[in-house]
């Protein structure tokens, strides 16, 4: 990779943060366009990062929860589509100033979270396979979430399933630590449905 290329990739990440920090501020409208802009810059077939990035982040912007869910859904696409080369820059591991982990009901946006400059990125640097894999925790849990929200509470329990299988990536340390804690406080809620009682989680659906 160039170096211009590589400022230009620093560039999007460095407007994203910006566009972040605006949605920690409250300013989820402006958050919302600025990161639409970039979106629409980036286009479908975009650098994956950057896409899987902005996508996990414009989900707490969101007002409905379908919306949500679209972005999110948006997001774990753009997950598949890394190559194993790409490390993370600002990482999707959830969201700006929302605390370990989104469980439904804890406040706007409800995101399994991380602030920018928290998370895979800063511990010791995983190596390629391992840069992609420690994603899929926080995507499949912040999936879930939104489909607690609408009510559909087989599909969280999928996505909850796939969280839960996928934490061997992640590290023991407060990312890793609080994206765990967070797949076992929704799954307590799970468990806890009316009607549905205690019911075991399954460690992975094929």
């Amino acid at each position: 990779m160039t170096e211009q290329q590589e400022a230009s990739e620093d560039a999007v990440m460095t407007r994203i943060g910006q566009a972040v920090i605006l949605l920690h501020a409250g300013d989820r409208e402006e958050a919302r366009n600025r990161l639409g802009e970039i979106w629409a810059e980036i286009g479908a077939e975009g650098d994956s990062l950057h896409r899987c990035t902005l996508a996990h982040y414009m989900a707490d912007a969101q007002d409905d929860p379908a919306d949500e869910l679209a972005w999110d859904l948006r997001a774990l696409t753009a997950a598949d589509g890394l190559r194993p080369g790409e490390e993370p820059g600002l990482p999707p591991g959830r969201r700006p100033g929302q605390g370990a982990a989104r469980t439904p009901g804890e406040g706007a946006g409800q995101g399994a979270a991380q602030t920018p400059g928290e998370g895979p990125g800063q511990a010791a640097r995983p190596g390629p396979q391992q840069a992609v894999r420690v994603f899929y925790p926080s995507l499949h849990l912040s999936l879930a979430a939104d489909y607690v929200k609408l009510r559909r509470p087989e599909a969280a329990r999928v996505h909850l399933a796939r969280a839960r299988a996928a934490t061997g990536a992640l590290a023991d340390d407060g990312y890793g630590n609080g994206v765990r804690a967070a797949i076992a406080r929704l799954e307590r809620r799970l468990a806890a449905e009316p009607g549905e009682g205690p019911r075991p989680f399954p460690e992975q659906y094929s």
